[in-house]
């Protein structure tokens, strides 16, 4: 079995996230996505409108993804990639050569992002409306 791993804060789920979650399932037979914490959020600046618990109970529910484990710090990548037997390190081009030091361990592979859709988009333009 080819396991495929990707990691995201996946708050406010959109088509791109999905995209992203049906690419990389492709690339194998088992996709982990692992899933920044409430308390890593709050390491990386960011804010979340969604709870951990309650995004993890989306991303269960996309035919995709096969488990959710909880991402609590950088560094713990090549763990996650070595206690489950990971092939394939799956992440958008945006993060492009940030994580080729996981090569050592398995394939990297960086997906090109949904062009026109961003978290950040919905929240710009839910805040512009009036």
């Amino acid at each position: 079995m080819k396991k495929v791993i990707t990691y995201g804060t996946f708050d406010l789920l959109h088509w791109g996230h999905i995209n992203l979650l049906r690419r990389a399932k492709e690339l194998g037979d088992y996709l982990i996505v692992g899933l920044s914490s409430d308390e890593f959020n709050q390491i990386k600046n960011k804010k979340s409108y969604h709870s951990y618990e309650n995004r993890k109970m989306i991303l269960e529910a996309i035919r995709y993804v096969d488990e959710v484990i909880p991402e609590h710090n950088w560094e713990q990548k090549i763990e996650d990639v070595q206690k489950h037997n990971i092939d394939v390190f799956v992440m958008g081009d945006d993060w492009k050569g940030k994580f080729d030091y996981l090569k050592e361990y398995c394939e990297v592979v960086y997906l090109p992002r949904t062009v026109g859709i961003s978290t950040s988009k919905i929240k710009n333009d839910l805040f512009s409306v009036k």
